[in-house]
């Protein structure tokens, strides 16, 4: 049996992790009242008596909590965006780069960000396989559910009174300093971040993330692409669907409630454009951060996950 405590667990993907846990039978939820919840000698308390923590906080509280953690066996899953480029925390996407063995060894990881999980997922494997150089400048548009936002988000859109213009898709982080560009940079290996575009819309859960590159920027064509990705991703959460369309349209809630991840490829000879499509509170958030915490702890990654 497992210790886990939630230091956030009020917040939407503290929420979903306390949910989800709380129907497995191998781990213990070590839970605060609502008077103890933000008292730090609590919280500290709880923190040293975990097994493993998640952090579902905002970044500085994040921090915060980290430097309460004396307990040196103590594993730390940090939701926030405080660490995902750190070098001494373990990025905690498991399907890149060898990190699943990576995630597994360290005791600090950090869950990545929503929008990032689709675009690296997406650019990530084509910089390591040499068919995309990490000279080239990218651009990535990506529609979000709702939920992403948080529970002043959520209020609003789930209100009677809901804004006119809330009914209609609309695009935020216009400046091009979204928190997620500098992980999205980092682990492509990307010497520019990219213009990234996101988009959220009246729709509770679900992300579709496109990047759209022109042929000639690649060293293979549609078929090479689509072998990279097969061998990148053995589809136990992340995989390749080839021609995955819907009547000719593709649905950016089509992984609703599921924690995986389908990755597909769209174009011609001449443009192309890489779609990952995923749950923003699944792979996204909760599932990944359950799923890290299953390699953790040396269990199957997949277990409680809805794939």
């Amino acid at each position: 049996m497992y210790n886990i405590f939630i230091d956030g667990s009020a917040g939407t993907t503290g929420l979903k992790i306390v949910d989800r846990l709380s129907k497995r039978k191998d781990v213990n939820l070590i839970t605060l009242s609502d008077e103890l919840r933000k008292d730090i000698s609590a919280r500290k308390q709880a923190l040293n008596d975990c097994d493993v923590a998640f952090l579902c906080l905002p970044d500085s509280a994040a921090i915060e909590a980290v430097s309460l953690v004396e307990n040196p066996n103590v594993k730390i899953i940090d939701t926030s965006t405080a660490h995902r480029v750190n070098k001494d925390w373990q990025y905690g996407f498991a399907e890149i780069n060898g990190y699943f063995d990576k995630i597994a060894k360290s005791k600090r990881i950090a869950n990545p960000g929503c929008h990032a999980s689709g675009f690296i997922a997406l650019v990530n494997p084509l910089i390591n396989a040499g068919v995309l150089s990490k000279e080239v400048n990218l651009t990535c548009f990506s529609l979000t559910g709702y939920t992403g936002g948080g529970k002043k988000m959520i209020a609003e859109y789930e209100s009677e009174d809901m804004p006119e213009l809330y009914k209609a898709p609309r695009q935020y982080a216009l400046t091009q300093n979204h928190k997620h560009l500098p992980e999205m940079q980092e682990y492509c290996g990307l010497k520019e971040k990219p213009i990234f575009c996101p988009i959220v819309a009246d729709f509770d859960r679900g992300m579709e993330v496109s990047v759209p590159i022109f042929a000639k920027d690649l060293k293979c064509g549609l078929d090479g692409l689509k072998e990279i990705f097969l061998k990148a991703y053995d589809g136990k959460v992340v995989k390749f669907v080839d021609e995955n369309f819907e009547n000719g349209f593709l649905s950016a809630n089509s992984m609703k409630n599921k924690d995986g991840m389908e990755i597909s490829v769209y174009g011609n000879e001449d443009r192309i454009v890489l779609v990952s499509r995923f749950d923003n509170l699944g792979k996204g958030a909760s599932g990944a951060a359950i799923q890290n915490m299953n390699i953790l702890l040396g269990i199957d990654q997949t277990k409680g996950l809805e794939l």
